[in-house]
């Protein structure tokens, strides 16, 4: 009996100090939880205290042996806080890990938008630079013909003698002889379907004052009405002159009835239009 006494003595010492061990460990972990405490909103573990050490129970023998720091609830209540602010800390994680891939999505979305905008920019500004550049070629090709029209407006009135027929008629005749007539032919035949030329008629008759006058310029109308009834050269394209008496040079008189016809070309103009 003494030994069984002795040995519940030594047990509850030995159970005794544990407990105090257990209660100074706590009593650290709460002091240094305070500054974390501090740090963080959340408030901090609070271990459970016992009111004695029998926290509760009868001091028996049997209730020594099964003490609340062996059995399964003492151990439940000092964990169940840790289970519970671990289950908060795995929620505030996921929370955090939604709101990360939240603005990770949003940033994601807004670089895709930005990156299509500056693809749209850059499609713009290609369009833009293409317009400009078929702009500038068109404004080129305008001024090249609006140069090569003022070279062929400037070109005109530059021709040139290219043919001379002489046609003679006898004094007081305006009818065409057949020698006339084939020198005609001979002269206008090359002329059709040409441009770019003129004919110059010019009448000249023996005499004076305004009779030669009129005599040459029927001869004149006589040569203009075979080349537009038999080679049908345009009216506008010939010009007639009425001389009389005087000569082309103007210093001395004809001697003879006679009209001279002369085919003016403007090459530049003919080279330009080919």
């Amino acid at each position: 009996m003494k030994k069984q006494l002795l040995l519940s003595v030594f047990v509850a010492g030995a159970l005794s100090a544990s407990g105090l061990a257990q209660q100074n460990s706590g009593s650290s972990n709460s002091g240094q939880s305070a500054p974390a405490a501090q740090a963080d909103e959340r408030e901090p573990l609070v271990t459970p205290k016992a009111t004695d050490f029998w926290d509760g129970d009868d001091p028996n023998l049997v209730n020594l042996i099964t003490h609340p720091y062996a059995n399964k609830k003492y151990v439940q209540r000092y964990v169940a806080p840790i289970r519970d602010r671990i289950n908060e800390l795995d929620e505030i994680t996921s929370e955090n890990g939604n709101k990360i891939k939240d603005v990770d999505a949003r940033a994601q979305k807004g670089l895709q938008m930005a990156s299509e905008k500056t693809t749209l920019a850059d499609q713009h500004a290609t369009e833009a630079n293409q317009k400009a550049q078929m702009a500038q070629t068109a404004a080129s090709q305008a001024s090249s013909r609006v140069s090569n029209e003022e070279q062929r407006v400037g070109s005109l009135d530059q021709y040139k003698a290219s043919q001379q027929t002489e046609i003679r008629f006898r004094p007081g005749q305006t009818v065409l002889s057949k020698n006339a007539k084939d020198a005609l032919d001979q002269m206008a035949m090359p002329l059709k379907g040409q441009h770019s030329y003129i004919i110059e008629v010019r009448g000249y008759s023996p005499g004076r004052g305004q009779a030669a006058i009129a005599s040459s310029q029927k001869m004149a109308d006589s040569v203009v009405r075979y080349l537009v009834l038999t080679h049908q050269i345009p009216v506008y394209r010939i010009y007639t002159m009425s001389m009389g008496s005087m000569a082309s040079e103007g210093t001395k008189r004809v001697s003879n009835a006679k009209v001279e016809v002369n085919v003016l070309k403007n090459d530049t103009v003919t080279t330009a239009e080919r």
